[in-house]
């Protein structure tokens, strides 16, 4: 039997790329060039399953056993493609900005928990100021601990003074999902990134919506069929 948001619920987590952002191709023609430019084979869908995580662990996933010289060079390599691309190339989901803000005013406290680095993040909310206003709190792989370890959640749940019965992760991934179970919180998929909706309920999504503009009218139903039982 599904578990459904009830009454209580007060914050809502999101992941980033693939789930807020439309960036799944860029990611994943920067791993291409960075694993060429170390002399690595080309691991083509590969790079894709990895999209979530922080980029040590992507690597480790990727290419166990490289030396750190290789090591070093690809993570070089895949930082000045990713911060070298244009903005342009990495649109947010069409609805993303509005969605965001009728949460917000709704009073829900928004994060966002992802495996970009610090300075990644912080170049994309620079770059949507709007959705930035609607975010209170982010954590990113630099600064914690890589999905789908729940300690990213643990300090957004800390932050807020909640308990993880009170929040909701929202993400595209079986990374995403796999941290939200680990740390008690309610899985959300949406799948409009990088895994389909049986992957995503496999790892345990108790919802799978189309994209995260769906998610303030799920929400207002799914919260008042919880009032109607109670």
């Amino acid at each position: 039997m599904k578990t459904l948001p009830g009454s209580d619920l007060r914050l809502l987590v999101f992941d980033w790329d693939g789930t807020l952002m439309d960036s799944i191709s860029t990611i994943c023609g920067c791993l291409a060039g960075a694993f060429a430019a170390a002399g690595l084979p080309d691991r083509e869908e590969a790079y894709k399953e990895i999209i979530g995580l922080g980029l040590d662990e992507a690597l480790a996933v990727l290419a166990p056993g490289i030396d750190e010289r290789q090591r070093e060079q690809v993570l070089s390599a895949y930082r000045d493609c990713f911060f070298a691309s244009s903005m342009a190339e990495m649109p947010l989901f069409p609805g993303v900005e509005p969605a965001l803000r009728d949460l917000a005013d709704a009073g829900f406290h928004l994060a966002v928990a992802t495996g970009k680095s610090r300075r990644g993040l912080d170049r994309m909310l620079a770059a949507h100021p709007a959705l930035a206003q609607c975010i209170a709190a982010s954590r990113c792989a630099d600064e914690s601990r890589s999905k789908p370890h729940p300690q990213m959640l643990h300090e957004l749940l800390g932050h807020f003074g909640l308990s993880p019965g009170a929040a909701l992760m929202v993400g595209d991934s079986i990374h995403d999902m796999e941290m939200a179970v680990a740390a008690g919180v309610l899985p959300v998929g949406v799948c409009c990134g990088v895994h389909d909706a049986q992957r995503l309920q496999t790892h345990g999504a108790q919802a799978c919506l189309t994209e995260v503009q769906d998610l303030p009218a799920w929400l207002r139903r799914t919260m008042a069929a919880a009032r109607l039982k109670a």
